[in-house]
């Protein structure tokens, strides 16, 4: 791994694990294993390295719910899958743990990255939800972006419940809520 990637990947994991205010340069230094010169030699200063790290961190979410969202099965299967997917819940999600830190949500550079993977997302359960109505799956007079933000909303929901209870049961019953709701129809 080339040092741009491994001081990449550190903010990455700490941005995750303290947000952004609670990064320091020096913390992404220390564990990187890179000096200060090493890190302004690749990035202009912590904004412009938190922001690559948002970024790459959101093509991987993006690309992880795109599989399942794209992925074999009916609408419901298929969002049934994301809704399942293997999370690490207590840690809350990277992308919309963010959404929380006033700095990243006051600078368009920090947020647009979270900005960008929440609209992504909203469009892609959309059009699943639009497919699953149009099979006759789901009812056909809720809007596809409306449920497709109540299913957004239970995930985000839902580590929030869970981290607030110290336990992941809280997230899991949202999602059986919610595949209960997708089932009535």
């Amino acid at each position: 791994m080339t040092t741009q990637d491994r001081l990449i990947e550190t903010t990455r994991e700490l941005l995750w694990e303290r947000g952004y205010v609670g990064t320091s340069p020096k913390a992404i230094q220390q564990r990187a294993g890179v000096g200060q010169g090493s890190m302004y030699h690749h990035f202009t200063g912590k904004p412009d390295l938190a922001a690559t790290a948002l970024r790459r961190t959101a093509e991987q979410l993006r690309a992880g719910a795109g599989q399942l969202l794209a992925g074999p099965g009916t609408a419901y299967r298929r969002i049934e899958a994301y809704l399942l997917a293997e999370r690490d819940v207590l840690r809350g999600c990277p992308i919309g743990g963010m959404t929380q830190d006033p700095e990243v949500v006051a600078d368009p550079a920090l947020r647009g990255p979270v900005q960008e993977t929440f609209a992504w997302l909203g469009g892609r359960l959309a059009a699943v939800v639009a497919e699953g109505q149009a099979a006759g799956e789901f009812t056909a007079d809720a809007d596809p972006a409306d449920l497709a933000a109540a299913v957004a909303a239970i995930v985000q929901g839902g580590y929030a419940l869970a981290r607030a209870a110290g336990s992941p049961e809280p997230f899991h019953q949202a999602v059986r809520g919610a595949l209960a709701l997708l089932r009535a129809r």
